[in-house]
Formats: structure tokens, C-alpha cells, sequence
């Protein structure tokens, strides 16, 4: 079969490998869609140290079951069977420790993950780990739900966890700065889920964030190039600030703007992170004390995030359908990073 394979930074091969095997705890899918994203192209670039080459790369999947090991469905009390519509999980926690335990399963210290420790969705065919299954990672696609849909749950699933860590209100102003897919996705589950009010789109790329604008409508669109976010937000909320605010976004800058322009009792989000080489920012500790602003991280998602994303997809509350924008056979995969790099689609998916 074809497959992507990381080899080392810049070094990603389309091969022909053999077609895996599927142990007995384990489920094999034929791969019908694996989406893109901005850490598939860090990874091209500069690696990942949790991921060990050759490793076929991938982590935003969805696809229809092949075949089931003789020990999955008494193991795990599921009833898997070949021609099952299935998205797989990303990030995949242990179960075991004190995080997961306590309910924490996105901030697992254990956790592994699929295109970095096990083989991931750029190729026809995939391996589900048995640690997959064990977590109840591996989930039903709705029969109204296509697989290029259900591919979008992933990432999907890491903006659910960040939105419910912040006790968005109905009616609260939000600001996101990044016009990507993720921004546009925090956009319309923010409207859709937490019933939002105005909300504010913020990028330094005239461009992308037409684009974007375009796509999700937001009520305002702010070019950081062009003009004082700062002063624009507060301007278009007459002077009180943002009551949200989510930083889709590995600039440095923005996570500062963000404090600064805070309402009282704000709350925000550092969902993008920073380059390792520069992950400091400068924070006025008076505003987040006198505001008694509240400032999350957010990092990835647990499986039950990613059953909600899906859910939100069923339902309409959140359409993805639209954002995804480029559309790519496996064999121009390659093509597919160079597209999210240049931002010149929303959502890119690879259709092996």
C-alpha cells in the first residue's frame, strides 16, 4: 500500500510499504479521509520528539473498519465489525494515571500519540492500537456525518476543550486571533454551543482572513498590520474589552494584546503555542490582578471531546462541511503542507 512516511525533518517519503497486519486486540481501517494541520507541518520540518522514524505520519482520521482482532469486541465489551464508519482519536491518554483518573484525560502524563508513536492515517490502510481501544478512542461516525466531516473532529475536539475551560457565557464578546481552520472552528462553536454575542476575527494576514471571514462571518474583522488591535477592540466594545478571548495563534504578540484588552472578569485562552525557541511573553501582572482575569492553557482533547465534536456535526450545531476548502488524493499529500503553510485554503483533507 502507499503511505507517507517520516524519515527526518524534510525528509517525508511516499513509499510502497506492506499492507499491516491486524493483531488480535487490535481493529484495521481503509483510511477515506486524513485532515492537515499546522503540527503536520512543524513535524515536516522539524520533527517531534515523541516521534520515532520511519513513522507514516497523520492523526486526523476517519475511515470504515476492514477487520476486527479475535480479542477486541470481549475485551472491550464493544461489537466492532467490518464496515463500521469510525474516527480515530489523536492524542491518546493512558487510563492509569493520576490525571486520568481524576477525569483530566487531555493533560495525561502518559500520553501517546497516533502518527507519532504509533503509524497514523497518511496511507490506505491503518492499525487502531489496542491503547486506542482501551480508552474508547476508536468512535461511530453518525450515519449523517461523511468521513471528510468526521476527520474535522479532531481538531474540532481540541477547541471543545479549550471552550469549556473558560465558562463562556450567552451573549459574551469574543475575540480569536488566527483566521486558520482552528480559529474558524472556535468561532462556530462558540456560536453554536455557547450562544455568543459579537464576535471579533483578528490576523495579520489580509488574505486568509477574508477568507476566513468569508466563510464564518464574523461581526468584525481586525488586520493586526493595519491597525491597533488593542485600541480596535476596545473601541468596538465601548471601552470595557473582551469578555473572551482565544489566541489560535503561535505569535508571541497576541497572547500580550489579549491580556491588554480583557474585560473585567476575562477570560482567555492560550491555545496556540509558542515556538520553543521564544516561548516568553511580557504580562502586566496589575491588569490580570485588577480585571481578575482568568488565563487558561489548552492543550489537545480527551476522547469524550472528540465524541462531542462528532455529536456537534450530527446535530448542525457546529457545520465543519464548508471550512474544508482543498481536497487532495494521497499521492499529492506533499502538496497538502505546502497549502496549510501558505494559508491559502481553510481546512485541507487527504483522501488516500
Amino acid at each position: 500500500m502507499k503511505a507517507l512516511r517520516f524519515y527526518a525533518p524534510e525528509d517525508v517519503r511516499l513509499e510502497d510499504v506492506p499492507e499491516p497486519e491486524c493483531g488480535p486486540g487490535e481493529v484495521k481501517i481503509a483510511v477515506k479521509n486524513c485532515s492537515t494541520c499546522g503540527t503536520d507541518v512543524k513535524i515536516f520540518h522539524n520533527g517531534h520528539q515523541n516521534l520515532t522514524p520511519p513513522r507514516t505520519i497523520g492523526h486526523e482520521i476517519a475511515g470504515e473498519v476492514v477487520e476486527v482482532g479475535a480479542d477486541v469486541n470481549s475485551t472491550h465489551g464493544s461489537s466492532w465489525a467490518p464496515g463500521d464508519r469510525v474516527q480515530v482519536i489523536a492524542a491518546v491518554p493512558c487510563g492509569e494515571c493520576h490525571e486520568c483518573r481524576k477525569g483530566w484525560m487531555a493533560v495525561c502524563q502518559n500520553q501517546t500519540s497516533v502518527g507519532y508513536q504509533y503509524d497514523g492515517g497518511f496511507a490506505e490502510f491503518m492499525i487502531v492500537p489496542q491503547q486506542v481501544l482501551k480508552v474508547d478512542g476508536l468512535n461511530r461516525i453518525p450515519d449523517n456525518v461523511g468521513y471528510d466531516e468526521a476527520s474535522a473532529a479532531e481538531p474540532f475536539a481540541c477547541a471543545i476543550n479549550a471552550q469549556e475551560l473558560l465558562g463562556i457565557e450567552e451573549g459574551d464578546t469574543l475575540v480569536v486571533f488566527g483566521a486558520g481552520p482552528i480559529g474558524c472552528m472556535h468561532i462556530r462553536i462558540a456560536r453554536g454551543v455557547h450562544k455568543v454575542g459579537k464576535v471579533f476575527l483578528v490576523d495579520v494576514n489580509a488574505e486568509r482572513l477574508q477568507m476566513s471571514a468569508d466563510a464564518v462571518q464574523p461581526d468584525e474583522t481586525i488586520n493586526g498590520a493595519e491597525v491597533d488591535v488593542v485600541e480596535r477592540v476596545m473601541e468596538l466594545t465601548g471601552g470595557r474589552g473582551a469578555d473572551v478571548v482565544i489566541t489560535a495563534t503561535a505569535a508571541n504578540v497576541t497572547q500580550e494584546q489579549a491580556i491588554a484588552m480583557a474585560a473585567r472578569n476575562g477570560r482567555i485562552s492560550f491555545f496556540g503555542g509558542l515556538p520553543k525557541t521564544n516561548p516568553t511573553i511580557t504580562c502586566d501582572s496589575n491588569v490580570v490582578h485588577y480585571r481578575q482575569l482568568h488565563i487558561h492553557g489548552a492543550n489537545g482533547s480527551a476522547p469524550e471531546h472528540n465524541k462531542r465534536a462528532l455529536e456537534y456535526i450530527s446535530t448542525g450545531q457546529v457545520p465543519v462541511k464548508d471550512l474544508i476548502t482543498a481536497r487532495l488524493p494521497l499521492e499529492r499529500a506533499m502538496e497538502a503542507f505546502d497549502i496549510v503553510k501558505a494559508g491559502t485554503a481553510i481546512k485541507v483533507t487527504v483522501e488516500p
